[in-house]
């Protein structure tokens, strides 16, 4: 022990001294009994031997770190109450121990556990003031029983927030701490859910399509076994919006494996109006089985299961388009869709869906009543579930080396940062040049013969040309 710190019973809060006080304790054995309080403005550093809060509702405060080093023994009970009162940050290092009570009452800075060490808490999780944040690789967990109170979007856990219930019964609406709620048609023991909140991080704690260019709430659930025939209900906090400004058509969405960038996302719900509530519900179909939960909006929805479509010229007079699924929940189908400017959208054909499944699927189908003299289509899918919701793919274009076709096609033109030469040879050289002759950009025909122009940052707007060996282009670039 380096510096003298109060220890009073009876259930008086002693006064602080005027210099924060560290206590560490080196091997020795500290009891608190009878309700008794333990106050520090300093460190608190269990570093080996035993510090037992274990009788009575006893106290502590800490206004430094509390550490409880590995091989340290921490007995909390049931009734004591460790509180985090610092005035600057703090860190919670229990190395997996647990504690009864914990209320965090930082005034400025906050509260964080370090990489790799999980804490337990046992009866109550308060949040009076200041931040809680864990590291990606560490969880603060309720454990069966636990409650939470005063989360807010000043001061919430950020990070990997858990909650554990032993018995969750079937067709009972079971509420988890951190802000998840199921009701499964069988029971369930032992479920843990983890909460990924306030990180900021794609993949991590938020969901995103394919290009990443749309993105969730900021705030992913996942439960430690599978949930197959259950209905759930999500809520969040405002912080964790993540720019999601309207949520009108809030919708739940769920997965089966983590998170990565793009496909796998489903919808599992009608659009909500959660503008005041952050609040939406979904339910997760016998057929299906997810771990993974979050919430997007319609107009900025999370990946679909489509996963990959193309369109390929196939003979003098046909484009054959294909696409794959990785799952699917209700879908009724899709409508092929063609273009001759790639604005006005008219349907070609329909291919019945898998309805709900969580295995691969694969589709074609041959357009084969091509519009005459058509240089450049463009081509959509548009995914109907069973319920009428409507979304649509990206746009495919395909070049077509017919009688009337002079040569290659630009597209699109005019052009911001990229372009494509369509309808050359293989391993064709593609060129852009400025109006003096000087080359900006150069790329090769791939096998379907497209060459992918990427133009330069600093390319001023004008006029520029894109040339082959044999022929010429004017591209508009602004």
């Amino acid at each position: 022990m380096r510096k003298l710190l109060t220890l009073l019973a009876g259930g008086l809060l002693p006064a602080l001294p005027a210099a924060a006080q560290d206590l560490t304790n080196n091997g020795a054995t500290i009891t608190l009994t009878g309700g008794a309080i333990l106050a520090t403005g300093g460190t608190l550093n269990n570093s080996s031997g035993t510090l037992d809060l274990s009788s009575g509702a006893n106290q502590l405060y800490v206004g430094g770190n509390l550490v409880n080093a590995s091989g340290a023994a921490l007995a909390p009970g049931t009734t004591s109450t460790v509180t985090l009162n610092g005035a600057a940050a703090q860190q919670l290092n229990l190395n997996g121990a647990s504690l009864a009570n914990l209320t965090v009452n930082n005034i400025s800075g906050g509260v964080a556990l370090p990489a790799g060490s999980n804490a337990d808490v046992a009866g109550a999780l308060a949040l009076t003031s200041g931040m809680v944040t864990t590291n990606a690789s560490s969880t603060l967990r309720l454990l069966n029983g636990a409650t939470l109170t005063g989360e807010t979007s000043t001061r919430y856990v950020a990070g990997n927030l858990a909650a554990v219930k032993a018995n969750v019964p079937a067709g009972a609406a079971t509420t988890f701490p951190n802000g998840l709620t199921v009701t499964p048609a069988t029971p369930l023991t032992n479920l843990t859910v983890t909460r990924t909140a306030g990180l900021n991080t794609a993949q991590l704690s938020y969901g995103t399509n394919v290009s990443g260019s749309n993105q969730g709430i900021d705030q992913i659930w996942r439960t430690s076994a599978p949930l197959t025939d259950a209905a759930v209900q999500l809520i969040w906090l405002a912080a964790n919006d993540n720019g999601l400004s309207n949520l009108n058509n809030s919708q739940v969405w769920a997965r089966a494996a983590a998170p990565v960038a793009g496909s796998g996302w489903t919808r599992i719900s009608a659009s909500q109006n959660a503008n005041g509530t952050r609040t939406v519900t979904g339910t997760v179909p016998a057929t299906a089985s997810f771990s993974f939960f979050t919430v997007s909006i319609a107009a900025e929805p999370l990946p679909v299961t489509l996963v990959d479509f193309t369109a390929q010229a196939e003979g003098p007079a046909g484009v054959r388009l294909r696409w794959a699924t990785a799952s699917e929940l209700n879908n009724a189908g899709f409508t092929v869709e063609r273009s001759l400017d790639g604005h006005a959208f008219a349907a070609i054909g329909t291919v019945a869906g898998a309805g709900s499944s969580t295995v691969r699927h694969e589709y074609s189908l041959l357009d084969g009543t091509l519009p005459a003299g058509a240089a450049l289509l463009y081509y959509r899918l548009r995914q109907t579930d069973a319920d009428g919701t409507a979304s649509y793919s990206a746009v495919r274009t395909v070049g077509l080396a017919g009688p009337n076709q002079a040569g290659f096609v630009l597209y699109p033109n005019p052009a911001r940062r990229s372009a494509a030469a369509i309808g050359l040879p293989a391993n064709a050289l593609v060129e852009v040049l400025d109006a003096t002759g000087r080359r900006v950009a150069r790329a090769t025909t791939d096998a379907t013969g497209t060459a992918r122009l990427a133009l330069p940052d600093y390319l001023p707007a004008g006029v520029y040309v894109v040339r082959t060996r044999t022929e010429a282009r004017r591209l508009l670039v602004e």
